[in-house]
């Protein structure tokens, strides 16, 4: 067994695989949330993963954003917050770099946080399925406004609110030395942001006029440019996908931090399979995988951050 941090891959299968990619031409990876886990980032992944009081999936939809669009930019200001707090891990250079060195290697994203276009992945190997949360556009019907946007917070209403510490006097301590750590920590305490994903704390209803307004027409309010249920994939990135898949054989096929078992990250698996692709996946519940693997596939339970560089050293050295 190979020991990788908390991650132990069979000796076996890292030779096998390091092996095999060495002969790799057209690669092509999959991501989703596990990767960004690994640089401490919530997922809200399925149903059940929770924010306030709120199944995360409930606010990514028009109708939500229609009804509470106050509520809504609170949810994804959080996770823009959360998202340029964190920093691209390992796994995510290691892609770009193999990016860099493989012009015939493409990445597939279920991400929004844009934690690899911050790795400095090449962009043009890199196709982002669900949006981004650094996009913005305007909501109105016949304004085609966008624009990439990394100002936290977007507008100052919806700035995370800060924790205050009050000082309370002690009855017993008379030297000073209490009332000065008193003092330290309430001078402290004033930079901690509250975590407003906990339904313990209260938030503002932030009014309509304070969110972020279309700067075009005047008319509209920008809302994050994510894909949300119920609406399509971004058919530009589709058709350049299919093109590259099409385009001939496929040696290996990568699945990092996803089960990618929903459409349409299962027929992007199918298809490279289709185009004679194995499969190598990465992720930390055994079970999580694109249905059956096959013969010839492999499987690397533990940290996408901690495995993926190391599976990969061999093609693009130490990172």
């Amino acid at each position: 067994m190979a020991s990788f941090g908390k991650s132990i891959v069979p000796e076996a299968d890292l030779k096998s695989f390091t092996e095999y990619l060495v002969g790799c031409k057209r690669i092509v990876a999959l991501l989703g949330a596990g990767i960004s886990a690994a640089s401490g980032l919530p997922t809200f992944r399925g149903a059940g993963g929770l924010w306030r009081a709120h199944d995360a999936t409930s606010l990514a939809t028009q109708e939500a954003f229609d009804e509470s669009p106050g509520l809504v930019w609170q949810f994804y200001s959080y996770r823009r917050h959360m998202a340029l707090q964190a920093d691209p891990n390992k796994a995510h250079h290691a892609l770009a770099e193999l990016a860099r060195r493989n012009a015939d290697f493409i990445t597939l994203s279920q991400n929004v946080d844009g934690l690899s276009q911050r790795a400095n992945h090449p962009a043009k190997q890199l196709h982002l399925l669900h949006g981004t949360l650094f996009t913005v556009k305007c909501t109105n019907f016949y304004c085609n406004y966008s624009e990439e946007n990394y100002t936290d917070p977007i507008v100052p209403a919806l700035e995370i609110p800060k924790k205050s510490s009050g000082l309370n006097p002690s009855a017993t301590d008379k030297t000073g030395e209490e009332a000065s750590k008193a003092l330290a920590e309430a001078l402290s305490g004033t930079t901690n942001e509250v975590d407003i994903s906990d339904v313990s704390n209260p938030i503002f209803i932030v009014d309509k006029k304070d969110l972020p307004q279309c700067p075009e027409c005047k008319d509209g309010l920008l809302r994050p440019g994510v894909v949300w249920f119920g609406e399509a994939l971004p058919e530009r990135t589709l058709k350049v996908v299919d093109k590259w898949i099409a385009a001939g054989p496929i040696d290996l096929c990568l699945v990092i931090g996803t089960s990618a078992r929903i459409w349409p990250a299962a027929g992007y698996v199918h298809e490279a399979r289709s185009q004679g692709a194995r499969v190598a996946v990465c992720n930390m519940d055994p079970k999580d995988t694109p249905g059956e693997l096959h013969y010839g596939d492999w499987f690397f339970q533990g940290d996408a951050g901690v495995i993926i560089p190391e599976i990969l050293k061999s093609v693009i050295g130490e990172i």
